[in-house]
């Protein structure tokens, strides 16, 4: 704590002899002390999201001429093949789903909006596997949904494995991802250009198009580069689902063919898919202003009327909600009544219920304040140091959760003996893993926070810290809830991480959900199951509330 508070106050002290023009260093000189401290701090965080990356490529590098024999086999490229198809499909589905959620719940007079808002975004609580093996349970060939049609004359359902499975599962568990970045997109708009816009004899349609969609691509790139991550570094869902993807490929070569150089170029070209998708998601956000530059004061967003689309809008959010919540709560449920053939299913929840939270609040916290300096750099110093800065940060998100785990403890034990099987080394995983979720949201505050108003508060002698503390800090405050409960719902089903670097005897909800699950003892699993989704869903309903608070 002392070292952290010496760091901070240093930090602090050489923005201060930076200039008084701004509290970020935007518009001061290039060479001057709080730059160089924000550079810095924003590369020191990009180099630690690194250190997976430096181990892939020693692992590559190790193989030599090997390399050419690896990547002339057929199955390397279909797997590459299928990876990019269903990322390209869950991206572009996800993106629908998510942007016509955000819309009905945030800017229409959708009956039960409130409620609708809450149960759409309640699927993020849930992890892959799970709701993938639910899907499987209910949807399946012999699942639950043919058992009831079998006096229909129904005897089998269509296969859900392979592609349609994951395609369908990986959509309904990572749409909330664009559906609470547009809503907090939608929160920070201007209704006065929209105003502006239909004064000068632009349709609603022609609104929507020309002024609302170009001050939302920030938003739904952010989330659509979020799914795009999360689908390829996704193990659960792809493995239960018989999906031969990028991370199932890996875990095989991990495990079963103890193949690992294998495993090391499979990794480096899912890397290299990852740095394409950063440079894609860089273009769709575009580079055009997002705040207002002009004096005006806080009003409600317009609300537009349904009218005679009223039951159809309810029809959709009720569906969604069935497919992505109602299927999994009610196989949940199901494993829940039936009797336990061995043992108590209740056994050490509370338990691992403690280590889940305490982890992933702890890894939330750490995530945001690391991504902060980044976007700050980012948002306030565009250029080739800091964009890059910003692209190494996203890295460790497109990783499996196995490969930046035994990078950890590659380095752990080889270089930090006294890190290695420690929490400490845990959280570093954590943060590596999903500091895109923090990034994400604080770029969106960020961009919608104009300079001027710090500027101005310096000008009138405000101090670099009263500017953070009562300008900053609340403008983006949206964002840094939301980054907070997108990484502390998403460090709470994580899994395979979790399960190579958690300490001796340390047991998360998602472990035991995992181990039941694979042992088929599927009503040992549903108590942690459940009270995964109950903790998740009450932190998810804070930030919420948050978001409300703030209108």
């Amino acid at each position: 704590m002392c070292v952290t508070h010496r760091y901070a106050c240093s930090w602090w002290a050489a923005v201060q002899r930076g200039g008084r023009l701004t509290f970020f260093p935007g518009r001061i000189p290039a060479g001057s002390p709080a730059v160089r401290v924000l550079a810095a701090t924003a590369w020191g965080v990009a180099i630690l999201c690194l250190l997976p990356l430096v181990y892939l490529f020693v692992r590559t590098l190790q193989i030599g001429p090997g390399i050419a024999r690896i990547l002339g086999r057929a199955r390397i490229w279909q797997v590459g093949g299928n990876s990019v198809a269903l990322t390209l499909a869950v991206t572009a589905s996800a993106v629908c789903v998510g942007t016509s959620l955000a819309w009905l719940t945030t800017r229409t007079d959708l009956r039960g909006r409130r409620f609708w808002s809450a149960v759409t975004s309640l699927p993020l609580v849930l992890p892959s596997y799970v709701g993938a093996f639910a899907l499987i349970a209910a949807l399946g060939p012999n699942g639950m949904l043919q058992a009831v049609l079998a006096p229909l004359g129904v005897e089998r359902l269509p296969s859900i494995y392979g592609f349609p499975g994951a395609w369908l599962a990986l959509t309904l568990f990572t749409y909330p991802y664009v559906q609470l970045s547009v809503r907090a997109g939608l929160r920070g708009l201007d209704p006065g250009q929209e105003e502006a816009a239909r004064s000068l004899g632009l349709s609603s349609t022609q609104v929507m198009w020309r002024v609302v969609l170009p001050h939302l691509r920030p938003s739904i790139a952010a989330g659509a580069l979020l799914v795009a991550l999360y689908t390829l570094s996704d193990f659960g869902a792809v493995a239960l689902l018989q999906f031969n993807a990028f991370t199932r490929e890996i875990y095989v070569q991990y495990t079963a063919a103890l193949d690992r150089s294998a495993a090391a170029v499979l990794g480096v070209m899912l890397v290299g898919l990852t740095l394409l998708i950063l440079r894609g998601e860089y273009h769709l956000r575009g580079r055009g202003v997002h705040y207002r530059s002009g004096p005006g004061t806080a009003r409600r967003q317009p609300v537009v009327a349904l009218g005679r689309w009223q039951g159809l809008a309810c029809g959709w959010c009720a569906l969604v909600t069935l497919l992505a919540l109602g299927v999994p709560l009610l196989v949940i449920g199901y494993w829940l009544v039936q009797p336990a053939s061995v043992a108590n299913p209740w056994a050490g929840v509370w338990g691992q219920t403690m280590n889940s939270v305490s982890a992933a609040g702890v890894a939330a916290v750490t995530a945001v304040i690391a991504a902060f300096p980044v976007m700050v750099y980012s948002v306030r110093r565009p250029g080739r140091s800091s964009r890059w800065a910003e692209r190494c940060g996203y890295l460790g998100h497109a990783l499996p959760g196995v490969v930046v785990a035994l990078a950890l403890v590659f380095l752990g034990a080889r270089h930090v003996p006294r890190l290695y099987q420690t929490g400490p080394l845990l959280i570093l995983a954590y943060v590596i893993l999903f500091l895109p979720l923090a990034l994400g949201p604080l770029r969106a505050a960020l961009l919608n926070l104009s300079p001027r108003l710090e500027e101005a508060a310096a000008a009138l002698g405000a101090t670099p810290l009263r500017i953070l503390r009562t300008i900053t800090l609340p403008s983006v405050r949206p964002g840094v809830w939301l980054g907070l409960a997108l990484v502390f719902l998403t460090v709470m089903k994580e899994l395979p991480a979790t399960l190579i670097l958690g300490p001796t005897g340390f047991h998360t909800l998602a472990t035991r959900i995992w181990g039941a699950t694979e042992e088929a003892l599927f009503t040992h699993a549903a108590p942690s199951a459940l009270i995964l989704v109950v903790v998740s869903a009450w932190s998810l309903w804070i930030i919420l509330q948050q978001e409300e608070s703030v209108r």
